[in-house]
């Protein structure tokens, strides 16, 4: 085989390798965009794609490196030392969407774990682990779209209640007791409960409570919003749906 044909089949590989880690990509990129998550379909690509390639480089280079040569290969460097840095720097990338909220809830977990994977991905399809990097995106895909919404619906007490945020104006500080009790008679359990002032300088014994709570998806947001907002002395009533 003379060096222009090992050349061309070596080209040929490493267009193959790029594709196969771009469209496996896509079903991640979908998956998210999907769920309108920050992480979409074009940065999945980005991520994939590049991995893919700089893990290709990584590995041709220890070949061509000097001292080594195909027909007798002595590696004189690490082949996956760029791979190595390419999941380090995905790091960066995945803190940037995990979101704190002022109710201390996490967000972009799953969509910075994604990222990592979109990565791994591509060094898995570079380095030639075609079968393998396909089955663990099916895998993935299982989990996320059939086994958890299962869990959801059939596990544990806690697992199928909806979790909730929820900010109410009370114009009497007698009437927090009375608002609590309602809650807790309808089904909701009080995660987390914080209670100040509220800044309307007109009404001076009005106060802000900030509530996370759990309740049973068989509670409409709306009647919940409808049964807080009759409470005696509810002025103001926020309701926010973690998902």
């Amino acid at each position: 085989m003379d060096f222009f044909t090992a050349l061309q089949i070596s080209s040929l590989e490493t267009f193959l390798k790029l594709v196969i880690a771009a469209v496996l990509s896509l079903v991640i990129g979908l998956e998210r965009e999907l769920k309108r998550k920050p992480v979409g379909l074009k940065t999945s690509i980005v991520i994939s794609t590049f991995s893919c390639l700089l893990t290709i480089i990584s590995i041709e280079s220890a070949y061509i490196a000097r001292g080594s040569s195909y027909e007798n290969v002595n590696i004189t460097m690490d082949p996956l030392r760029l791979a190595a840095q390419i999941v380090s720097g995905i790091g960066f990338l995945g803190a940037g969407v995990i979101l704190k909220r002022g109710n201390d809830s996490i967000s972009g977990l799953t969509t910075a774990a994604m990222i990592w994977g979109a990565g791994g991905i591509g060094i898995a399809v570079a380095a030639g682990f075609y079968i393998e990097a396909a089955v663990s995106v099916l895998i993935i895909l299982i989990g996320i779209e059939v086994l958890t919404p299962l869990l959801f619906k059939f596990g544990p007490k806690r697992l199928r209640m909806n979790e909730v945020n929820l900010k109410i104006t009370i114009s009497n500080q007698a009437s927090i007791h009375k608002l609590m009790e309602e809650l807790k008679s309808g089904g909701v359990v009080v995660e987390a409960l914080s209670i100040s002032y509220a800044t309307e300088e007109s009404k001076r014994d009005c106060h802000e409570v900030s509530i996370r709570a759990f309740y049973f998806p068989d509670k409409e947001t709306i009647d919940m919003y409808q049964e807080i907002s009759g409470i005696e002395n509810v002025e103001r009533v926020e309701i926010e749906l973690v998902h």
